[in-house]
């Protein structure tokens, strides 16, 4: 196929391709990324050719006034062992997300393309991280994503220390919930998300608040 920098390409419908895989293009470009969010598309995976975009059916999304917060996090949260920080090393969560050792997760998807194009968009204002520092000033959890209308895509994050993601992730929902962001992208369905309150919605009505925030 003769395809085009800075063009999302509608995948056809096979029975070998994934449900979710909606798109192909042959760059990741911050212009893509503006382009496919606000329709609902994110990209997740490439190869040497292409990069995948995708739009789950169901998503899962958080409210961020429903963010829940359990007793043990409660406890967490009130010991302040953890300095957190906006936006005050993007490139070191990027970079700790796309490293880290997950279970049962295969290679990463954060390739040196995702890391630099994510890193235009956050000096470009677009891309956000939020980061967990511990008494040593060691970064040890993060969180980053994108930041469109009154939506936070939310993107990958990580934990070098317990909890410490989930100190970020309610961080987080409590600053959008005072901005009056409509919600939080959360992608895909994750079980440790929906114990912080995430929940599934269908691809239309994801896609119908989204063109609202948007």
């Amino acid at each position: 196929m003769d395809l085009q920098k800075n063009t999302l390409f509608n995948v056809t419908k096979h029975s070998e391709l994934p449900e979710d895989l909606k798109a192909i293009s042959i760059n990741l470009s911050p212009e893509l990324v503006l382009q496919a969010y606000p329709v609902g598309l994110f990209p997740w995976h490439q190869d040497e050719k292409y990069f995948y975009w995708f739009s789950p059916n169901p998503r899962m999304v958080l409210f961020p006034e429903k963010v829940k917060v359990t007793k043990s996090m409660r406890n967490v949260l009130n010991q302040n062992r953890y300095r957190i920080t906006e936006n005050k090393a993007f490139e070191d969560v990027i970079e700790k997300c796309g490293t880290i050792k997950r279970k049962h997760d295969g290679e990463t998807w954060i390739t040196d393309d995702f890391k630099s194009t994510y890193s235009e968009l956050h000096a470009m204002g677009f891309a956000k991280s939020i980061e967990a520092w511990n008494d040593k000033n060691e970064l040890v959890g993060g969180l980053y994503g994108i930041e469109i209308g009154k939506v936070f895509f939310g993107e990958s994050m990580f934990s070098s220390e317990t909890n410490t993601s989930k100190v970020c992730f309610i961080h987080l929902a409590k600053k959008l919930t005072a901005k009056g962001f409509d919600f939080l992208d959360c992608q895909a369905v994750n079980p440790h998300l929906k114990t912080l309150g995430a929940e599934e919605i269908s691809e239309a009505a994801f896609l119908e608040i989204l063109n609202k925030s948007i």
